[in-house]
């Protein structure tokens, strides 16, 4: 496969700015990122011990 010089200048300038602008992104919206993953955590967690819990209780019952 051939990529022409000038189309191959051209991917790349459109490939470094895409690059840019995602990192720029994540690096503003990090702590938002970092909350929405915590509280996804704790979600899961609680969940979790919920589940736990009653299993307990379900085997003391019987």
């Amino acid at each position: 496969m051939y990529i022409d010089p000038n189309s191959g200048g051209m991917l790349f300038q459109i490939l470094v700015v895409i690059f840019g602008v995602l990192s720029g992104a994540v690096l503003m919206f990090s702590s938002r990122i970092k909350m929405g993953i915590a509280k996804l955590r704790r979600t899961l967690r609680k969940k979790n011990e919920e589940i736990k819990t009653s299993e307990k209780q379900s085997e003391s019952d019987q």
